[in-house]
C-alpha cells in the first residue's frame, strides 16, 4: 500500500497560486506563535507560550535539535515517497506524530478540544486529551469519531482520592480512549513568570475551563456535595474549581509502587510522561509500563532542566533516528487552534506531515523504520 501523500499539500497550495490565491495561514512555523499572540489575550497567550523561570529549559530543547544534522543518501533509487507509518503497542499508525495533551483549550478558541479532536480524526492522528480539559471526556470522544484514535492523559490525584482516579479511568475507557498517558512532572504547577505577571491561573476561575473533567465526574460531584454543605458544583463554581485543582495538582508526587493501582484500573497500555533518565526508564519497565514519553513538559515545569532530545539516545536506542517511535506535538497545533480553530490545527498538522515526508524523500530515506532511519542518517550530538 502506498503511503499517504502528505507532501501533496504543497501541490494544492501551488495550484491555488495559479489563480492568485494565497494561503490564509503562513507555512513558516516560526510565525505561528506571533500570529496566535495577535489573536489572544495576554492571559491566554502567556499561559500557552510561557515556560518556567528564564526559559532555559525551553532554550535547551531547541538547541538540542540544532546539534543534529541530516546526512542525505544519494542514488538509492527510491520508488515512492517515504512511508511514515509506525507501530506502537501492537497497532499501526499512518504517521509518527500524535497530539500532545494540552489543557484549557477554550481559552484559545471557543470550540477548544472539540476542534482539535476533529482535526486529529481527519488526519488519522492520535489525539491525547488532558485531564485539564475544558470539555468533558465524553464530548471530546464524540468529536473525535467512533473510529478516532484517542489517548487519555492523567493528572494523578493523591491516594486519598483513589475513587476519583478510578472514576476518570472508567469514563475514559468507556469513551474509547485506548492508551493511558500519566504525567509525572506536574504534581504542582511550575514557576511560570508569564502567568505570575498576569496573575493568571485558569484553573481557579469560577467556570469549567480546565476543570470540566471534574465538574462532569459523578464521584467528584458527590464528594463536593458531601463536603460543602450539600451544594452542587454549579452553585459554587469557584470553590469547586479550587477543590478540583488541588486534587489533580496535589503538591506531592506518587511513588513507583502506586503504579499498581493504575494497572488494576486500566486494561490497555500505560505510558509514563516526563521520563528524563535511563534509571527511570528502567524502573518503568520493571513496574510493567508499556512506554515512556521523554519530555520536560516543553520547559514549563523545571527551569534549568536537561533538553529532552539530549537524553533520548541514552534512554532508548531503537526506532527513528534518535530513539522515538512517535513524537507528541504541542505548542504548534495550539497556535493553529488560536489562529483559525479546526482549520488552523489541520494546517499546522498537514504542514508538519508534508514537510517531514518531503524532507525524508530529499534525504533518500525510504521509511521511518529503524532499518532506514537511524543514527547513521545523522551527524552531531
Amino acid at each position: 500500500m502506498s503511503p499517504p501523500p502528505y507532501y501533496t499539500y504543497q501541490t494544492e497550495i501551488y495550484q491555488h497560486g495559479l489563480h492568485d490565491q494565497k494561503p490564509p495561514i503562513t507555512f513558516d512555523p516560526t510565525e505561528w506563535g506571533s500570529l496566535a499572540r495577535a489573536r489572544l489575550s495576554s492571559n491566554s497567550f502567556g499561559y500557552v507560550h510561557g515556560s518556567a523561570g528564564t526559559r532555559e529549559t525551553d532554550d535547551k530543547n531547541r538547541a538540542a535539535f540544532r546539534r543534529w544534522s541530516i546526512i542525505p543518501s544519494r542514488l538509492n533509487n527510491p520508488t515512492d515517497f517515504p512511508c511514515l507509518s509506525t507501530t506502537l503497542f501492537g497497532e499501526e499508525y499512518p504517521s509518527p506524530i500524535a497530539i500532545a495533551p494540552v489543557g484549557v483549550q477554550k481559552i484559545l478558541h471557543p470550540e477548544g478540544e472539540k476542534a482539535v479532536a476533529r482535526a486529529a480524526h481527519a488526519l488519522r492522528i492520535p489525539y491525547t486529551l488532558s485531564t485539564a480539559t475544558a470539555t468533558s471526556i465524553e464530548d471530546v470522544a464524540e468529536a473525535n469519531g467512533t473510529d478516532g484514535k484517542r489517548w487519555f492523559q492523567l493528572y494523578w490525584p493523591g491516594n486519598e482520592h483513589k475513587a476519583i482516579t478510578a472514576s476518570l479511568l472508567r469514563r475514559a475507557k468507556a469513551a474509547g480512549y485506548s492508551v493511558l498517558v500519566v504525567t509525572l512532572d506536574t504534581y504542582i504547577l511550575g514557576w511560570r513568570p508569564s502567568d505570575l505577571d498576569n496573575g493568571y491561573n485558569p484553573f481557579l476561575r469560577p467556570d469549567n475551563v480546565g476543570v470540566e473533567a471534574g465538574f462532569s465526574d459523578p464521584v467528584f460531584r458527590e464528594w463536593f456535595s458531601s463536603t460543602h454543605e450539600a451544594r452542587e458544583v454549579e452553585e459554587d463554581m469557584g470553590s469547586a474549581a479550587a477543590e478540583w485543582t488541588r486534587m489533580i495538582f496535589p503538591g506531592r508526587a506518587h511513588g513507583w509502587e502506586d503504579l499498581g493501582f493504575l494497572r488494576e484500573h486500566w486494561e490497555g497500555p500505560i505510558v509514563l510522561k516526563g521520563i528524563q533518565s535511563g534509571r527511570d526508564a528502567r524502573l518503568a519497565v520493571q513496574y510493567g509500563m508499556q512506554g515512556v514519553v521523554v519530555s520536560n513538559h516543553g520547559g514549563r515545569q523545571l527551569d534549568g532542566g536537561v533538553g529532552s532530545l539530549t537524553v533520548l539516545p541514552e534512554i532508548v536506542e531503537e526506532a527513528l533516528a534518535l530513539g522515538a517511535r512517535m513524537v507528541l506535538v504541542g505548542r504548534p497545533y495550539v497556535y493553529g487552534l488560536a489562529i483559525a480553530g479546526e482549520e488552523g490545527v489541520r494546517h499546522v498538522l498537514r504542514s508538519l506531515l508534508g514537510e517531514v515526508q518531503l524532507t525524508l524523500h530529499l534525504a533518500g530515506v525510504k521509511s521511518v523504520g529503524k532499518e532506514d532511519l537511524n543514527r547513521g542518517c545523522l551527524r552531531g550530538g
